[in-house]
């Protein structure tokens, strides 16, 4: 069964939604980020960093739901290699701030490069279009 075509009051409360996720998490991603290139102590960046991983997981989570080819498309798949280099910041302690600055680079790649990079499926080998997504 198909789904009926969001309102625009619906359509609007998610924009809105995504938007303020979005903002919350770049807002933690500086804070976090600014204390770790800082050599700033933990304690002082880490609500930042619970924001950003809270916002961040929330907007996964929105993607994956939406549109399960999230998952293999270029976006999805970086989206997924970031967590696994954040994953890397407990062996790899030293290097907080290389870590750091690699995964702003892949976030850069995956919100700013062109939609035919960040839909290219890795399993098919060329782009993929998913369901119509609501930008925020």
């Amino acid at each position: 069964m198909a789904k009926k075509a969001l309102t625009e009051k619906q359509f609007w409360a998610q924009r809105l939604t995504k938007t303020a996720l979005r903002a919350i998490h770049i807002l933690g991603i500086t804070g976090a980020g600014g204390g770790i290139l800082m050599h700033v102590p933990q304690e002082q960046w880490l609500v930042y960093w619970i924001m950003a991983m809270t916002t961040g997981a929330t907007l996964m989570l929105w993607e994956v739901t939406r549109d399960w080819r999230w998952l293999i498309q270029l976006k999805g798949v970086l989206t997924l290699v970031k967590l696994a280099i954040l994953c890397l910041f407990i062996p790899l302690a030293a290097y907080k701030p290389e870590l750091l600055i690699t995964v702003v680079i892949l976030s850069v790649v995956v919100s700013h490069g062109p939609s035919g990079l960040r839909h290219f499926s890795i399993v098919h080998g060329r782009r993929i279009d998913g369901k119509k997504e609501v930008k925020g």
